[in-house]
Order: C-alpha cells, then structure tokens, then sequence
C-alpha cells in the first residue's frame, strides 16, 4: 500500500515537472547565426527574460550556420549580416527584415605605433588580403602615415574560417573598391582568401590579433571595444579619413534603401558621404514562413527590442534603426500576419 502511494507520489511529481519543462520549452526560442551581433543580442535577450520570463537562446556560429539552420528548420530564427535577395528567400520559404546597424573596423597589432592611429585605404587594404603589400613599411602605407614609426616586418592578415556576413560585408567593400579584388576573390560568407591566419567568429579574429605581432584582422566594432583592440582610421568614398564610432555608422546607413517589398535587401557599404564610415553593415533577421505562431513570439522579442533596445545598443557601438524603418518593418510583419 505504502509503495503504491509512493510510486504515485513519484508519478504526479514526474508529470509536474514534465509539465513545467514542457511549457518553459515551449515559451523559449531559440536563434543562431550572426557573431556581428551577438554582444547586442544577448543583452536584449537579458533583458527580456528579466522582462517577460521569455528566455531567447542564440548560438553565436556565424552568418552561415544560422542562415543554413533556418533553412533547415532547426532553429526559430537566424541572424545574418548579408541580407538574402529576394530570390534566395523565396526559394528558401522565407523573411528577412533588419534589427541593428554596425561596423566592421581592421585591428592590428603593431606595439610600435604606441596608440598612434593608423590610416588605411580601400586599395591598401586589398592588396594587404591579396599578398601584394607584404610590410607595414610598404611606401603605400607610409605615404598615408606620415610621421608614423611603422617597422619593416611582415604583415600576418586574418580572416575567419566560419562562414561570416562580417566576412561578406568586408568583402563587398573590398570588391567595390578595388578592381583586383572584384575579379579575383568576390564577395559572400566564405570566399578563398590567399594569405594569413584564420580564425572562428569574430572571437576568434579578434584573439588571433590580440596575440599576433604585426597582424591584422577585420572584426565587428563591439569586439574591438571589448578586446581593447584599436581601429584603423579609413579613407571613405568621399576621400575622407573618418574613425569607426555611431555616428559615422549612422551616416552611411542613411542614404540605405530598405525596401520592404524586396525583403529590406540591402548593402550599406562604401555609402556616399562626407563622413560616412566605408564598411558599415545591417544585421537582418530571418523567419521560416511556414511557422507563423513561432514567428509571432519571435516578432515579439523584437518589437520589445525595437522599443526598449536602442540605449542598449549606442552604449555597445551599435546604431538603432531610425524609426521610420522600425515602422516598415512593422507593416512588413503585418503584411505577412505575424504582427
């Protein structure tokens, strides 16, 4: 008799606690992708579960893992840096829209410059990832640096190894900007780097040239904050040098044109301007469309973000969408019924 009420008891508490489980799974959601924005996303995530006791997962492997994931349903959402084209989305059943903007900046290791800001071009650059300036004595870089002590030793480039949109917004720039480039290498996720290190996620760039001498590598602006990395000064397409900060951020993704009825598809690089940062790039959200009631709570963490996240993101060096794209991109979730 005992042992019956006792396995009983066991029962009830067994279903309890599947039932609690079972609806605290169902009220999470889970993303992946983007490194560019997972030091933002996972404060907005923070927050929300404080807010709403909604718990949002995200895995941070790279625009190509969460593009791949959302296609193959295993996650509720992904997180690109390069915005999908239309015809790619509707092949893959899917929506895209923007929630953040940012920058992607060169840190290097180079102790000599001893806090010194170093100034890049486009066409230096390029010919730095291409293998055709070797030394950070090239004449091309000290014809940009005057007056700046930069060693003859030779230049370590690094790159990420994982499929990346910070990959693909770097190398967008680069294919506008130098011919070379455009003919050789191209623009996208993963694209044949010929020389350097490579290293996982923005972590992984930003360890590489931490530790590295006289390396450089490209990374998303929070990074180099938080890795206390500097960042190249950069002629843009008005043939002005300008720091990567929010405000040149913001004045590049000003002239954007985020159409919603092409999905918000959209490049912000080498953006006209006098003070427009060259490499500044959107992060975009991606929804499987046939799972709208998924898409609805997902829909929600980002609205919340759209109306409590801006402070949160200017405080880690991101720039918010204006408001007249946050309301496009309401209408867009309205259109498609999930809003």
């Amino acid at each position: 008799m005992i042992m019956s009420l006792w396995r009983g008891l066991v029962a009830v508490c067994f279903l309890f606690v599947f039932f609690i489980f079972s609806v605290w799974a169902k009220d999470n959601l889970n993303g992946a992708g983007s490194t560019f924005v997972y030091p933002i996303l996972s404060k907005w995530a923070y927050e929300y579960q404080k807010a709403t006791n909604v718990k949002v997962n995200y895995q941070s492997i790279g625009s190509g893992g969460g593009i791949r994931q959302i296609t193959e349903r295993t996650v509720d959402f992904g997180a690109s840096d390069m915005a999908l084209t239309p015809e790619k989305l509707s092949q893959a059943n899917l929506l895209q829209f923007p929630v953040v903007i940012g920058g992607v900046v060169l840190s290097y290791n180079l102790p000599e410059l001893k806090g010194k800001n170093l100034v890049l071009s486009g066409d230096i650059i390029c010919k730095i990832y291409l293998g055709k300036i070797k030394n950070w004595n090239d004449p091309a870089i000290v014809a940009l640096n005057p007056g700046l002590n930069l060693p003859a030793k030779p230049i370590t480039p690094v790159f990420r190894s994982d499929g990346s949109g910070t990959t693909a917004v770097f190398t967008h720039y680069l294919s506008q900007v130098c011919q070379d480039w455009a003919k050789e290498i191209g623009y996208g996720t993963t694209v044949n780097f010929r020389v350097g290190l490579s290293g996982k996620g923005n972590e992984g760039v930003a360890n590489y040239v931490k530790r590295t001498l006289y390396s450089i590598g490209y990374i998303e602006y929070t990074y180099a904050i938080q890795n206390r990395l500097p960042a190249a000064l950069l002629k843009n397409s008005a043939g002005n040098v300008v720091k990567a900060d929010d405000s040149t951020f913001q004045e590049a993704a000003a002239t954007a044109q985020f159409d919603p009825g092409k999905h918000f598809y959209a490049w912000l690089t080498n953006a006209p301007g006098k003070n427009a940062y060259p490499i500044t790039g959107a992060v975009f959200v991606l929804l499987a469309k046939a799972k709208p009631e998924v898409n609805k709570a997902v829909v929600k963490f980002f609205d919340w973000v759209f109306n409590n996240g801006d402070n949160m993101a200017r405080k880690l060096g991101y720039v918010p969408l204006p408001k007249a794209v946050k309301n496009k991109v309401r209408a867009y979730w309205k259109q498609n019924g999930i809003y």
